[in-house]
Order: C-alpha cells, then sequence, then structure tokens
C-alpha cells in the first residue's frame, strides 16, 4: 500500500447491507505513523449514523435470532476462508496504517479468521440443563438465546483481531452488531466488514460506523434497543462506559488497561526466559493490552539475565514497517505516543537510573522510539501501564517477596512467570491477580480459551466458550404436567 499517496475518500459506514457515506459528509485523515503522512481519507460519521445503525440492527435481530446455528455457522466459516485469502493484502493495510510489523499484520489477520472458524464449530454445541426434579409431574431445564443487539467498541493497537474475538462469537449467538472501529485503524477494520459482506451476511446484521469516540459512544450505549456492550481499552473510558451502560442496564464485557508483571526466577531457562521477554514486550512495538510492564529477575541471575536480554534490545533495528530489511520495531501509534515514552525515558535520565537502547538509529521521519531498558526505576513508573518498547527491570530475593510487588497494583490483565520448579509454578498460579498467565510462554492467546481481567483491568471474558456465553441469556423453564 503506498505510503506517500492519500487514496480518494472511502465509504467507511456500513449500515444495513450498504457501504455510504455519512449523514453530514464529514472525512477524517488516517496517517501512517511509519512516515507521518496522510495514507487515506474516510467518511467520518455523527449520532445520526449510529441511529441508523442501532435501528438496522434491531430489525435484522428478528430475523438473525431465528436462523439456524448451522446457517450461522456456515457463514462464519466464509468468513474465515475470505480473511486467510486476503491476509497478505489486509496485513499490507494494517501495517501501513498502525506501524505493526508486515509478518505481526499479517499474521493478525489469519488469528482473526480462527476466530471465526472456532465459533462457527462452538455454536453447534448446543448448551443448557435439564435440572433433575423433586415432582414426578414437574420438568426443570434451562436453554441460551441471543441477548440482542450488541454494541463492539474497539482499540487500534490490534483492531482486526479484537474486532473478530467480538465479532465471532456474537454472531455466532445470533445476535446483531453495531461496531466502531479506532480513527488511527479504520482502513483494516473495512475490510474485515468487507469479508462479513462477500461472505453473505443478511443485511443489517453487521453495521460499522466510524466517527468521534465520546457522541458515537454515548449514542450507543444510552439507546434502548441496544443489550450487549463490549469494549476494549483502557481503564479510564472502561469506567465511563461503565457509568454509561448503567442507564439501560446492560451486559457488560469489557478488557480494560494492564501492567503485567513478568517474574523470572532463578531455576529458570535464562535463554528461553530471555526470548519470552523480547516477545512479551516487543510485540507490536510494545503497545499491547497484555504486553509485560515491570521485570522482576532473581538476584542470583539478575545480571545473567539483564545482560542477555540487554544483547538482544541493543541489535534491534527499527523502522518503516515496508523496509526492505524488516525491521523488529516500528513506530508507535501516534506523536502523543511517542512523547509520552520520551518523557518516561527522560524522567528516568533524571532519577538516575540506568538506561540501555538499541543502537540502531532513529528514522528521519515518523513516531520512532528506541527499544529501551530501564533497571531499578523508581515506583511511580512501575504504577503506570508504559504500553510502549520500554522495559523496567528489578530484581527481588524470594518468592513471597516477588509476588507482593506483582500484585501491587490495581491491574490484573496478564502476567507472566519463567521456572522450571513445578511447585512455585503452583503457587504462581494461585497467588498472582491476574486473569492470564504464562508460565514460560509469552505467547499465552489462543481463540479457545477465555481472555480477560481482575480488579480493575476489566469485567467478564472473551474467548473460548465463556466468551460466547457475553453474548447469550439463560433463560430457566419450570414445566408442570
Amino acid at each position: 500500500m503506498p505510503s506517500t499517496q492519500i487514496s480518494s475518500v472511502q465509504q467507511s459506514l456500513f449500515l444495513n447491507g450498504e457501504w455510504i457515506n455519512p449523514s453530514q459528509q464529514s472525512t477524517h485523515v488516517v496517517d501512517n505513523p511509519a512516515t507521518g503522512e496522510a495514507i487515506a481519507e474516510i467518511g467520518y460519521g455523527n449520532a445520526e449514523d449510529a441511529l441508523k445503525a442501532i435501528d438496522a440492527a434491531q430489525d435484522a435481530f428478528k430475523q438473525w435470532s431465528r436462523v439456524s446455528a448451522r446457517e450461522r455457522a456456515n457463514i462464519l466459516n466464509k468468513v474465515s476462508d475470505l480473511l486467510r485469502q486476503r491476509s497478505n493484502k489486509i496485513g499490507e493495510i494494517l501495517a501501513a496504517e498502525s506501524g505493526k510489523r508486515i509478518e505481526e499484520a499479517i499474521g493478525e489477520v489469519k488469528f482473526s479468521a480462527e476466530y471465526f472458524q472456532w465459533f462457527a464449530e462452538e455454536i453447534r454445541r448446543p448448551d443448557g440443563q435439564v435440572i433433575p426434579s423433586d415432582s414426578p409431574t414437574k420438568t426443570h431445564f434451562t436453554y441460551q438465546q441471543p441477548a440482542g443487539v450488541a454494541v463492539l467498541l474497539t482499540p487500534w493497537n490490534f483492531p482486526i483481531s479484537i474486532q473478530a474475538r467480538k465479532l465471532a462469537p456474537a454472531l455466532a449467538a445470533g445476535c446483531t452488531i453495531v461496531a466502531r472501529g479506532s480513527q488511527y485503524t479504520p482502513l483494516s477494520v473495512i475490510e474485515l466488514f468487507k469479508c462479513l459482506e462477500d461472505a453473505g451476511m443478511p443485511p443489517g446484521v453487521v453495521n460499522l460506523v466510524h466517527g468521534p469516540a465520546t457522541e458515537m459512544t454515548k449514542t450507543l450505549l444510552t439507546h434502548p434497543s441496544v443489550r450487549v456492550a463490549s469494549f476494549t481499552g483502557s481503564t479510564e473510558i472502561g469506567q465511563k462506559i461503565i457509568n454509561l451502560s448503567s442507564e439501560q442496564v446492560l451486559r457488560l464485557s469489557l478488557e480494560l488497561g494492564g501492567n503485567a508483571p513478568f517474574i523470572v526466577f532463578d531455576d529458570a531457562d535464562i535463554d528461553k526466559a530471555v526470548q519470552g521477554a523480547m516477545i512479551a514486550k516487543f510485540r507490536n512495538n510494545g503497545q499491547s493490552c497484555i504486553g509485560a510492564n515491570r521485570f522482576y529477575v532473581h538476584e542470583n541471575i539478575y545480571e545473567k539475565f539483564v545482560s542477555a536480554f540487554k544483547e538482544e534490545v541493543v541489535n534491534m533495528s527499527i523502522g518503516d514497517p515496508f523496509s526492505e530489511y524488516k525491521p523488529d520495531l516500528g513506530p508507535m501509534i501516534n506523536l502523543k505516543g511517542q512523547q509520552r515514552m520520551e518523557e518516561i525515558i527522560q524522567t528516568a535520565k533524571n532519577d538516575g537510573s540506568k538506561i540501555t537502547t538499541s543502537q540502531y538509529p532513529l528514522p528521519n521521519s515518523g513516531y520512532f522510539v528506541k527499544p529501551t531498558i530501564i533497571e531499578n526505576p523508581r515506583n511511580e513508573l512501575g504504577d503506570t501501564e508504559i504500553f510502549g518498547p520500554i522495559a523496567l527491570i528489578y530484581s527481588f530475593k524470594d518468592d513471597d517477596e516477588v509476588i507482593e510487588y506483582a500484585n501491587a497494583t490495581d491491574m490484573g490483565l496478564a502476567g507472566y512467570a519463567y521456572t522450571s520448579n513445578i511447585y512455585r509454578s503452583r503457587q504462581i498460579q494461585e497467588n498472582l491477580d491476574v486473569g492470564i498467565l504464562g508460565i514460560n510462554s509469552a505467547l499465552p492467546s489462543v481463540v479457545y480459551a477465555p481472555m480477560g481481567g481482575m480488579k480493575k483491568s476489566g469485567i467478564g471474558r472473551e474467548g473460548g466458550r465463556v466468551g460466547l456465553e457475553e453474548y447469550m441469556e439463560t433463560k430457566y423453564v419450570a414445566s408442570e404436567y
């Protein structure tokens, strides 16, 4: 995808089975964070368009909720096939608008396809319960039915896979959709909805809007026809969504901020731990909700681990994802993100922390930041979600101490631990306050397992059978004969 040319205005609103222009003909420019240049211009909607989308979804729900599981599964499988067929094209678009490495971008598209395939299979397995009765003339049972219109609000860091993680179970359950994607990465989400359209999704079942976040969100979450809302993003915005959704008492699924600890015990395989640290910290340029934030390394192996980790970071290449040399790290999503990373590094320098960065020169344009290791920074830095290519490293003495350090946050989304001791592994499982835990594994995300957080990191779970149930109501029936 050319990074130096602006495309013609794209129709970014998909309402009732048609791509349309927004009501007020407003537009929004999409930038390439690797160059700072405009690459596209999309139609930008408003509250009026959000209301049209809700109406379309509500009308379509009457029929879609009654479509058989087999028919819904057939369409979802077609979506999965189309995503795989178009993965290279969509991946390039995603890389251009997000700064994600090409391999990661294409991989995200293929991973998204797995969600549609898995939930197409899972919805064919009906769930319910026959409850033993105290009376020979009574029967008691439960069954599940679709909850209704679902609003899906997704971020820019994994715009396709997070949208797919919500879309696939919602559609499988029989819900209809109004989705809003991020203004930073709308182009790849548009391509996802083209796959939904081409797979034969009936008009009104899926609707996509783009527009100002505050205006759109308020309109969507306070509408009486909406029954479910799913959001991935910061805890601050999640709290506002909870307040907005209380008016209609919506079913909520929220994946919010993270501050993941990465613990390396003295019995760990150090080489494996270092490679895991590189993935958990620098995947998607460090912009991951479950990305490692705080590294705790046992004092007995601290020097050995940090030395090996530094060697990897010092040699990381940085640049445009479309560069021929295929860099290890791309840009931050925007100037604000870049400036925040620079402020964190400057704060650490002012405090006298030991800092190690890549020796690779930064490009002359774009929102790039060097991958950086900060040793033993002040606690205030460790209390916040970095969301960028900066690793904070501390040493620890014993298990109780590091668990206390790791849990000393109001976040609880993800955590990582490297150890060869089964007993220690069990202790971490039981005592670390996180919803997602990788033990000797830096890539815990799979479509068939639940993902979500504790404390201020969210409500509910996505993925797996639990993710399907977020979009379904359980009905209990007592029948007497």
